[in-house]
């Protein structure tokens, strides 16, 4: 059997095309022409030897085929780059401040410190998970070296779009029996004030003419899963860490109105961060795009001339 062996750099013209929504931005990031990177494209169609993209309206989009690729390409260049980073970067010591929005937690932080730590066990990492804001202004105070939350409408000086991520209506897993009849104000359930979410929630229910009454505020995410696997109302977020005990719901279904994106953003420090703090960054914003919902992410892209 003929073993291929794939060229990592045209895998990361690949996953950056992909990522950046453009082949022809992928192009321009990594310092290539256009004509190079399609060179790269036709390149690895060859060697999979499989269509990796079929024709989407004026664009491309993935292939099953493509998907299962894309999927792979991201795995073996984290496994190259953490290698590279642990060859030359080998005597990085120091210590860096990471900040994360308390939906990235569970589902983003075990990867990036377990990657982090492995390429540089001499680093001190201290991480804080906080809301949105807080960590915004934790950033700008300098107390914190880079942060990933959602848009808290505070423009920072060194910040990077990551995504929009859809909002969703959670409610319980297990669809409990409510004594909700028409008219009555829909239960909802929510972190403490001030929260981006918390607003979006009203602002969207009273632009849609519905009732509401807040029926449990928390200090903490934990309590929100808590109260809505209950079935003491509903909340939002995004699919992003969603626990077992809750579900997201079809908004048509439900009869509640649809919700829009949030904006997420890398923010940074400085502009020019320290070699640890910009290692860091690198790491969380791949391992955030990973755990991003395939709605948040380009399914499709204009071809490259």
């Amino acid at each position: 059997m003929h073993r291929v062996t794939f060229d990592l750099d045209v895998l990361r013209s690949f996953v950056t095309g992909m990522e950046l929504g453009s082949f022809a931005k992928a192009a321009d990031r990594l310092g290539r022409s256009t004509s190079a990177v399609s060179a790269q494209l036709r390149k690895l169609e060859e060697q999979a030897a499989t269509p990796i993209f079929r024709k989407a309206g004026r664009g491309l989009a993935l292939t099953e085929a493509g998907e299962t690729m894309l999927g792979y390409a991201r795995r073996l260049l984290e496994l190259n780059d953490e290698a590279a980073a642990a060859i030359h970067d080998v005597e990085l010591e120091g210590w860096v401040r990471l900040g994360l929005q308390e939906d990235f937690g569970e589902a983003v932080l075990p990867d990036v410190l377990g990657r982090f730590a492995r390429a540089h066990p001499k680093v001190k990492i201290e991480a804080r998970i906080a809301r949105s804001h807080d960590l915004a202004e934790r950033v700008m105070s300098g107390s914190l070296d880079i942060a990933l939350a959602w848009h808290s409408g505070q423009t920072l000086p060194y910040s990077e779009h990551v995504a929009d991520v859809p909002m969703r209506w959670i409610g319980p897993a297990k669809r409990i029996e409510t004594s909700l009849r028409e008219g009555e104000p829909l239960p909802l359930v929510a972190l403490e004030a001030p929260c981006l979410l918390r607003t979006v929630a009203t602002e969207t229910l009273d632009r849609a003419g519905l009732p509401w009454r807040m029926a449990f505020s928390s200090p903490s995410l934990g309590g929100i899963w808590a109260a809505v696997a209950a079935g003491l109302g509903l909340t939002i977020r995004t699919d992003i860490g969603l626990p077992a005990s809750v579900s997201a719901m079809t908004p048509e279904i439900a009869g509640l109105p649809a919700l829009p994106k949030m904006a997420l953003y890398l923010h940074r420090r400085d502009a020019e961060p320290e070699p640890v703090a910009a290692r860091l960054a690198d790491i969380l914003l791949d391992a955030a795009r990973q755990a991003l919902p395939d709605n948040a992410r380009t399914t499709s892209l204009r071809a490259v001339a």
